[in-house]
């Protein structure tokens, strides 16, 4: 049955990326082994260790469509119209760039989050949905509409920048206990909600 679920990395004192959405140190377990991993690009592999290929692999295969906001697809340049699990993309936004239909035509765009979770479980077919993106991972998880928030977590403090979590709307939310795999560079945790 597929899933929805979030994934970021992560900055041991809570941060997806500095306060100029500059990610440092936190991308370095993409390239800290000898296990290459392919991406949807020809040219692109991440060199990780075997237990992060494992959780990279886990995370990246199992992906048939991506939600993502408006700032992460920009900053990615809209990953050219094809990211790199090979998943479809779906962005929520308020306000599409201009030239969206012509520029990236395999993309969709979505003003809200339930409409994003329920077009990219359809596009998605029996894959799961991946969050990449910590405001609609927020947003995502006050609507009931994850079943497992995922985290790399990387030994770096950053002391301030974009938190991946904020306060939920409905107090305290309850995750299950995690599965663990501990990588070089990176520790991959995999929270499943408690419903």
């Amino acid at each position: 049955m597929s899933k929805v679920f979030s994934h970021m990395t992560m900055s041991l004192d809570g941060y997806i990326a500095d306060p100029e959405n500059q990610v440092g140190e936190l991308f370095d377990w993409y390239t800290a082994g000898n296990v290459s991993v392919p991406s949807h690009y020809e040219n692109v592999t991440f060199d990780v260790d075997e237990a992060s290929a494992q959780a990279l692999r886990e995370l990246t295969e199992s992906a048939g469509a991506l939600v993502t906001g408006r700032r992460l697809f920009d900053i990615a340049d809209g990953w050219d119209d094809s990211h790199p699990s090979g998943a479809r993309v779906v962005v929520v936004t308020h306000k599409p760039p201009a030239n969206a239909e012509e520029r990236w035509p395999k993309t969709i765009f979505v003003e809200a989050v339930d409409v994003a979770i329920a077009e990219a479980k359809k596009i998605a077919g029996k894959k799961d949905v991946t969050i990449a993106s910590a405001n609609v991972t927020q947003q995502a998880l006050d609507l009931g509409l994850v079943d497992e928030v995922c985290v790399s977590l990387v030994p770096v403090l950053f002391g301030e920048g974009i938190p991946y979590f904020a306060k939920p709307k409905q107090g305290h939310l309850l995750l299950e206990d995690p599965v663990v795999i501990q990588g070089h560079r990176a520790l991959h945790l995999r929270y499943p909600v408690r419903r």
